[in-house]
């Protein structure tokens, strides 16, 4: 197996730490939000990678953290230590507590990334239920000359690493000097790019609702958002672990300032292979939500269509490679995904699974995850000429990684959900269930045509009339 290392910048074949065995550690949400569709796709490849290595024959320790503390605003501008806490934000957004704000969005994610089928981390870690590990990492890099402290915050001291930049191929000596750096609040920082371990309650965190006792000072503080992935990663997968995975933006920032602090505090290599998911855009432009096209799973739903269609969607890109969102995109997914819902339904049981093709889907699988040609397996099964029985055997073993959930997908599957629908439609259906049961067949046909001029096809089944969309 190959996997594209963004620290070595090559494709590596996979050596785990202990055979057999593997550490994968996922960023997961700053929970103070819905997440969108690109999120989603962050999930749901992470998700493919996880059911692959299982597939291949390892045994995946999965785990992915919920930031809910520390995470503030300015790291849109590239400066992770500005601006608000994106927590305290939403609390006063919503007039909640941050706990309550965490508690909500938390069950939202876990509601939409079950309905895309994922499967659940090995452990699903939250920041705050982690400050004692925190606090003790930060002892240890103050302890050891890596840290500083002032009246504001302790920071990480990057002309301590030299190979600070190794991930992101960043100038370290324009870090240091603070060439195209953000804004410098604490006045007492050595260099620009230095960045903070744990903030004090004082400064513009003063009024700060989430704060705790630590031994640094007499005032309360919290954790910066880097030290809390170090922490947790430290204590479920050890010093150093096999497979961190996180969206590119993370590169330059977020994800060199964990290996710089765990590299010093732990004296060990932090990572073995880093892997970077590139973004989904909308209508070939980032997401917005000022445009309108920050689409969440909801909003999916609201059009007719299955979570699972956006998965298939989904496995139609390679991780590394920008994936573009459009509606018609979507719907030709849907009718993929159905066409092959139905085909598999429709098929004998019992037969056996081609051992040939999963050889050919393997090496799919093995060469860097290659959602697209593992896919493209399936559709290879369908036009072979093994017997039907086969085929359904052969393409369910290949969903356990695909995820389409084809073994538990009867044909009526691809009817949708009225209840989903504009009210408009909703109305005509309700007239249609009237006329039907007024055995007034010309205005019930009359209203499956204005019915049909929308986009859906009304059929008239032995459970009663029956929506799908066209």
């Amino acid at each position: 197996m190959e996997i594209f290392d963004t620290l070595t910048r090559t494709k590596r074949a996979f050596e785990p730490l202990v055979p057999n065995k593997v550490g994968f550690y996922h960023c997961g949400p700053t929970v103070y939000w819905n997440q969108h569709i690109g999120n989603m796709r962050a999930v749901a490849l992470a998700d493919f990678m996880r059911r692959s290595l299982d597939y291949l024959g390892y045994e995946v320790t999965f785990v992915r953290n919920y930031t809910d503390v520390g995470h503030l605003s300015g790291d849109n501008e590239g400066d992770a230590d500005t601006g608000e806490d994106r927590m305290e934000k939403a609390a006063r957004r919503e007039n909640k507590s941050p706990e309550e704000i965490a508690e909500h969005y938390i069950s939202v994610y876990e509601e939409d990334i079950t309905k895309i089928n994922t499967l659940f981390p090995t452990h699903t870690t939250k920041a705050t239920d982690h400050i004692q590990e925190m606090i003790d990492m930060v002892q240890v890099l103050l302890d050891k000359g890596y840290a500083y402290q002032t009246d504001l915050a302790i920071y990480f001291d990057i002309s301590k690493k030299d190979d600070y930049s190794k991930l992101s191929k960043q100038n370290l000596d324009e870090l240091l000097s603070g060439a195209g750096h953000g804004d410098i609040a604490d006045s007492d920082k050595k260099n620009a790019g230095d960045f903070s371990l744990w903030f004090f309650k004082a400064g513009a965190h003063a009024n700060a609702l989430q704060t705790w006792s630590n031994p640094f000072s007499e005032t309360k503080g919290f954790p910066g958002w880097h030290i809390e992935c170090s922490a947790m990663s430290k204590k479920y997968l050890g010093n150093t672990f096999d497979i961190h995975m996180g969206g590119i933006e993370h590169i330059p920032i977020h994800h060199t300032n964990e290996i710089a602090q765990s590299e010093c505090a732990n004296g060990k290599p932090f990572v073995n292979y880093w892997l970077h998911n590139e973004h989904l855009l909308v209508d070939n432009k980032k997401m917005s939500k000022s445009e309108g096209t920050s689409f969440l799973i909801a909003d999916i739903e609201e059009k007719g269509f299955s979570p699972l269609d956006l998965r298939y969607f989904f496995l139609q890109a390679h991780y590394r490679s920008k994936q573009n969102f459009t509606w018609d995109a979507l719907e030709a997914s849907q009718n993929a995904r159905i066409k092959l819902s139905q085909k598999v339904a429709s098929f004998d049981n019992g037969g056996s699974i081609s051992e040939m093709y999963k050889d050919e889907f393997k090496a799919a699988l093995e060469d860097d995850f290659g959602t697209p040609e593992a896919l493209a397996v399936v559709h290879k099964v369908l036009s072979s000429d093994l017997s039907d029985a086969d085929k359904k055997a052969t393409i369910l073993d290949l969903d356990t990684v695909l995820g389409l959930k084809l073994v538990e997908t009867q044909i009526e599957d691809a009817s949708v959900d009225v209840t989903t629908l504009p009210i408009n439609i909703q109305e005509l259906w309700q007239e249609r269930e009237q006329a039907r049961a007024n055995k007034d067949w010309t205005t019930s046909d009359e209203i499956r045509d204005k019915i049909a001029d929308l986009g859906y096809e009304v059929k008239d089944e032995s459970a009663g009339q029956v929506l799908y969309k066209k």
